[in-house]
């Protein structure tokens, strides 16, 4: 469940913020090395929120000098697990898989 002023979005602006993240992404980071990297900390990351979605843990996120100002439940943990994954495909294979080109 998305909290409601996620909802309240429109529908294109949703859609401009994914892809710009993924165009930001891919272009911003221009070494293969960070890429790398970036894998396996994506990895980590979806295995870590996928766990606490399995388990139905819940997280409170915490601000010193504030205490508990939210809760992350386990739905949501579940849905970063999904954006991670599929950043950590990306990463990997822009990090791994494909050949850089070779400049003249």
């Amino acid at each position: 469940m998305l909290p409601t002023w996620v909802l309240a979005l429109p529908i294109w602006l949703i859609v401009f913020i994914v892809l710009h993240a993924l165009a930001s992404l891919y272009v911003a980071i221009k070494y293969r090395e960070a890429r790398k990297f970036l894998a396996g900390a994506f990895f980590v990351s979806s295995g870590t929120c996928w766990y606490l979605w399995v388990t139905g843990v819940s997280l409170p996120i915490v601000l010193p000098y504030v205490g508990t100002v939210s809760v992350e439940t386990p739905e949501i943990s579940g849905q970063r697990a999904i954006v991670h994954f599929i950043l950590f495909l990306l990463c990997f294979y822009f990090g791994f898989i494909s050949k850089p080109k070779q400049s003249k």
